[in-house]
């Protein structure tokens, strides 16, 4: 069965091709989940509320553009939706920013090792990081996204990296010092 029968079947409320769907993209839309999820327990919570949603709102989808890039939308939505009620953001002096550039050594730095790092960042810091990094979003979009000032997304952007250069500088002086 092709991605648009199955698509229009999930239409219809079919609980066979809602199965077969969520078959074919739970993977996908997990990883998306997990990163930006505090935890497993919390991704494998959020996945499900993004299908449920997926299925609801199905009847939107109108075959224009990726059909993923339209369920990826939704599941980072789902779990952006959990933290805008939080109040997760603090609000931030916008001439305040100091901006702090990562370098990471790619050779030095496994990506496992940094995407636990990432993890383990506080939320309003992951979040806006992983939006602005690893998938491209302005300041203005995430403002957007998460009901926060383009001031305070910048700030946590540049908070987020200066933790992250500090965790890993770290952890490289740790290493040396184990192996003197």
């Amino acid at each position: 069965m092709s991605l648009n029968q199955l698509i229009e079947n999930c239409k219809v409320e079919n609980t066979q091709a809602q199965s077969e769907l969520y078959k074919l993209f739970s993977s996908k839309l997990f990883a998306v989940c997990l990163k930006y999820s505090r935890n497993y327990a919390e991704a494998e919570d959020n996945l499900q509320d993004a299908f449920l949603t997926i299925f609801e709102k199905i009847e939107q989808y109108k075959h224009k553009g990726s059909f993923e890039g339209w369920m990826k939308r939704i599941a980072v939505n789902t779990v952006l939706q959990r933290y805008r009620n939080e109040k997760v953001f603090d609000i931030i002096n916008e001439d305040a920013i100091e901006d702090v550039e990562l370098e990471v050594d790619e050779d030095a730095i496994s990506i496992d090792y940094l995407l636990k790092l990432i993890q383990e960042l506080p939320d309003r810091y992951r979040l806006v990081f992983n939006l602005y990094v690893l998938d491209g979003y302005s300041h203005k979009e995430i403002a957007e996204m998460i009901d926060i000032t383009v001031g305070t997304s910048k700030s946590n952007l540049a908070r987020a990296r200066q933790i992250l250069k500090q965790t890993i500088e770290t952890d490289r002086i740790k290493e040396r010092s184990k192996s003197l």
